[in-house]
C-alpha cells in the first residue's frame, strides 16, 4: 500500500488550523486540483480525490480528532494492514462512498458530494489589487484594472473539440457519465455509481481537441475592466464586481471579480473613519494675539479665525469637510490641532525685547500656570 501523505500537508494548513481555515484552503486547493482544468494529466483525478479525502477527515470534528490522536489508522482501519473491525469492507472511507452512493450523501460520507460533472457550474471569483491616491479615495475615481481572467474558447465556443468535429459519446460509460461498481459491505454485495474513469464523468470523449484550448473549452486571457472607484472608499476595503471574474463551466454564470483597495498617505492629512486630521503650524504672535489663518482641506483652502490667546495644542472642528460616506451624502469633519512654533535663532535685541515684554506680564497673563500652582500649593498644605 501506498504511503498516504498527511491530511494537512495535502490541504497546506498547521494542524491547529480552525475550521474556518480548513474550508478555506479546501476550496483553494480543490480548485487548483479539479480535473477539468488539468484534462491531459490524469495524475490531477487522484491529487483530487486525496485533497476531498483530507476534508471528509479534518472537516468533521470526531473524525479529526482520531486522526490527530491516531493518524490515518484511526479514520482508516485498512490503512497499514487492515486492522480493526471494519477489515474486508474497504475502512471508513469507502464505506462513507457506498452510504453515500445509497442514502445520496443525507449525513454520509462526511458530507462531500459528487455532483454531474455535466452540470452548469460558476467560474472562479478573481481577486486583484489596485492603489489610489489619498486624495482619489476621498473624491472617487474611475480607473481601469487589467487582469487575467478565464474565457469561453473563441476557437471551438467552449465545446474543446476541433473545428468541424464534435466530441464523441464515451464508450466505457455509453453517456451517462457514470460506471457501476459492486463492493462487498457489512449489508451485503452493493452495486453503486461511480465517475466514469476514462471520460472524467463527462459522458463525452474529445478524439480531437481545440489546438488553441488544448480542449479545455476555456483560454486565459488579458482583459482591461472599467472600475468605478466611490468616494469614501478606504484603505483596506473591497470592491466585488459580479460576472467579472473566471467564466464558468458549461454555460454556467461567471465569478466576481474582488478588487482590494490600497490608498497612499497624504504629506497633510490622516484619515480616521471619515473625518480628516490635520496639524497646523501658527507663529507666536499669532496664538498670542489671534489671526486669520489659512487651512488646507480636500475641498481646497478655507480662511479661519484663531482666537487671542490660543494655545498649543488646541484643536478646532471644520464641520463638513470630512470624507463623503460610501453611497451616502453626509460627509465626515476635518479637526485641526494648532502648534503654536517657538521662534529660534534670536538675535541679542529681540532676545532683549522678548525679555522687557516678558517682564511686563504677571501670573494674570498665564492662566494654566497660575492654576498649576494653586494645585501644587494646595498638595503640599494637604
Amino acid at each position: 500500500m501506498a504511503e498516504k501523505r498527511d491530511y494537512y500537508e495535502v490541504l497546506g494548513i498547521e494542524k491547529g488550523a480552525s475550521e474556518d481555515e480548513i474550508k478555506k484552503a479546501y476550496r483553494k486547493k480543490a480548485r487548483e486540483c479539479h480535473p477539468d482544468l488539468h484534462p491531459d494529466d490524469p495524475s490531477y483525478v487522484e491529487k483530487f480525490q486525496e485533497v476531498n479525502e483530507a476534508n471528509e477527515v479534518l472537516s468533521d470534528p470526531e473524525k479529526r480528532a482520531r486522526y490527530d490522536q491516531f493518524g490515518h489508522a484511526g479514520v482508516d482501519p485498512s490503512y497499514g494492514g487492515g486492522a480493526g473491525g471494519m477489515d474486508g469492507f474497504g475502512g471508513f472511507g469507502d464505506m462513507g462512498d457506498i452510504l453515500e452512493n445509497i442514502f445520496g450523501g443525507f449525513g454520509f460520507g462526511g458530507g462531500s458530494t459528487r455532483s454531474n460533472a455535466n452540470a452548469p457550474r460558476r467560474g472562479a471569483d478573481i481577486q486583484e489589487a489596485v492603489t489610489i491616491s489619498f486624495m482619489d479615495a476621498c473624491n472617487g475615481k474611475k480607473q481601469d484594472i487589467k487582469l487575467n481572467r478565464m474565457t469561453v474558447c473563441d476557437a471551438c465556443k467552449g465545446t474543446g473539440a476541433d473545428a468541424g468535429t464534435t466530441a464523441d459519446i464515451c464508450p466505457d460509460c455509453q453517456g451517462r457519465g457514470q460506471v457501476k461498481a459492486t463492493q462487498r459491505t457489512p449489508f451485503g454485495m452493493i452495486s453503486s455509481a461511480k465517475p466514469c474513469p476514462h471520460c472524467g464523468g463527462k459522458g463525452k470523449v474529445i478524439k480531437n481537441p481545440c489546438t488553441r484550448c488544448k480542449g479545455v473549452g476555456r483560454l486565459r486571457v488579458q482583459k482591461t475592466v472599467s472600475v468605478e472607484i466611490p468616494a469614501g472608499i478606504d484603505n483596506g476595503q473591497t470592491i466585488r464586481l459580479s460576472g467579472q471574474g473566471d467564466c464558468g463551466i458549461n454555460g454556467g454564470p461567471s465569478g466576481d471579480l474582488l478588487l482590494g483597495i490600497n490608498v497612499k498617505s497624504h504629506p497633510l492629512f490622516t484619515r480616521e473613519g471619515y473625518d480628516i486630521h490635520c496639524d497646523i503650524p501658527v507663529t507666536y504672535m499669532d496664538a498670542v494675539l489671534g489671526s486669520e489663518i489659512t487651512v488646507p482641506t480636500i475641498d481646497g483652502d478655507v480662511k479661519y479665525n484663531i482666537s487671542e490667546g490660543t494655545q498649543n495644542g488646541t484643536v478646532f472642528r471644520l464641520k463638513g469637510k470630512g470624507v463623503k460616506k460610501l453611497h451616502r451624502q453626509e460627509r465626515g469633519n476635518q479637526y485641526v490641532k494648532i502648534y503654536v512654533e517657538v521662534p529660534k535663532n534670536l538675535s541679542k535685541k529681540q532676545k532683549d525685547l522678548l525679555k522687557a515684554f516678558e517682564d511686563s506680564l504677571s501670573e494674570k497673563n498665564y492662566a494654566k500656570r497660575q492654576s498649576f500652582f494653586e494645585k501644587l500649593k494646595k498638595k503640599l498644605d494637604f
